[in-house]
């Protein structure tokens, strides 16, 4: 006697507004930003197997690579034989985390409740937003663009797994929309190894059964699903009919508020990097006084004309006062240390970090007071 399964309901939820935003061939595209000579070049993350005895692993490729067959996770050797004229980078992460957090401080502009994947990628929660969706991603991809010169993809929809099939969609300088009344047409269309949980081995059972793309899957009932796959066969059931209820996953206590400034055309003098930081420090004490939060540590940040980013920060014992002539004060000290203006700037920032609540407060208490 064949087994049967209770069927267990669904429920689709889409009261939340999701993006994911993933920045194009991440790692390549900063090497590529930083040597502009490499433009039109295949470009492989990767040491060069020509002079490592053939070891080695992609961690990503420009898309002038991509086009040829090489992806992450190939060996080097084989994306070698794929590109041989392709020009190998070894990675440099320190490099690449510190544009993983300039694009997050972007994001942070938007909304503080950003789950990171990777370095190249995040979910950003927009649900308490009010605004058109579509102009808000076009705004803080051009952002990214302006202030970094790097290209991002947005996907867009009421769930997770929905947004990253979108960001997906239309790489690179993307921005995909999938609405409830699109998940059929959207979905049905996908190839099986586009369905999130499906790995190689189980992309490969599923061909066996005849399935090749997300209508196949679609017409699969939840007991075959179950039978097959176990618990992945029930969460299998539920994405391809677009239904994924996992939160955005986010840090509740905000660890830092801060500003920043980009200039075009860029910073040429001492008093106008002073001017630009008083008007700054203005903005990050109304910023404090709305969240209601103080910090001890003030963060100058400086961006040349290279893009090479500079910090100093000063650490008090105590709170520091939401006062804009205190913060100036501090980051006009903070410039100095970094050596004062020297060649022109693209950027400036001000952050306050280490933040509490304003009902926390200095008290100094004098150990002589009766």
């Amino acid at each position: 006697m064949m087994e049967t399964f209770l069927e267990f309901p669904l429920k689709l939820e889409t009261n939340r507004k999701i993006l994911h935003v993933d920045m194009d061939a991440f790692y390549a595209q900063i090497e590529i930003r930083d040597n502009p000579a490499l433009a039109n070049q295949q470009v492989i993350i990767a040491r060069d197997p020509r002079r490592n005895g053939g070891k080695g692993v992609v961690a990503t490729a420009n898309y002038n690579a991509r086009a040829k067959g090489v992806h992450s996770a190939m060996s080097a050797a084989e994306a070698l034989d794929l590109a041989p004229k392709a020009v190998f980078i070894t990675p440099n992460f320190t490099k690449y985390r510190e544009a993983s957090h300039q694009v997050h401080d972007i994001f942070h502009e938007f909304t503080d409740k950003i789950e990171p994947v990777a370095f190249d990628e995040a979910y950003l929660d927009l649900s308490d937003r009010t605004e058109n969706l579509v102009a808000l991603a076009h705004r803080m991809q051009q952002k990214i663009y302006d202030e970094l010169h790097l290209t991002s993809s947005v996907g867009i929809s009421f769930n997770k797994f929905l947004a990253k099939l979108a960001s997906e969609h239309n790489k690179p300088v993307g921005l995909t929309v999938i609405r409830p009344e699109d998940i059929r047409p959207f979905l049905d269309a996908e190839p099986i190894e586009s369905i999130r949980g499906v790995g190689a081995k189980t992309a490969e059972r599923m061909r066996e059964l005849g399935v090749q793309t997300g209508a196949d899957l679609y017409q699969m009932s939840q007991d075959e699903l179950i039978s097959e796959f176990n618990r992945q066969g029930f969460e299998l059931y539920e994405r391809i009919r677009g239904i994924d209820n996992r939160p955005v996953m986010y840090e509740r206590q905000r660890k830092s508020i801060g500003k920043e400034h980009t200039f075009n055309p860029l910073i040429r003098s001492e008093d106008e990097t002073l001017a630009e930081i008083k008007i700054l420090a203005k903005e990050v004490t109304e910023a404090l006084s709305r969240q209601k939060m103080h910090g001890q540590t003030l963060v100058l940040k400086l961006r040349d004309e290279n893009f090479n980013t500079v910090t100093h920060r000063m650490t008090q014992n105590d709170f520091i006062d939401n006062d804009p002539v205190v913060l100036n004060r501090i980051a006009n000290d903070l410039l100095e240390e970094a050596g004062g203006f020297r060649q022109p700037l693209r950027l400036i920032g001000l952050t306050m970090t280490n933040l509490t609540p304003l009902a926390f407060e200095n008290i100094a208490l004098s150990l002589y007071e009766s």
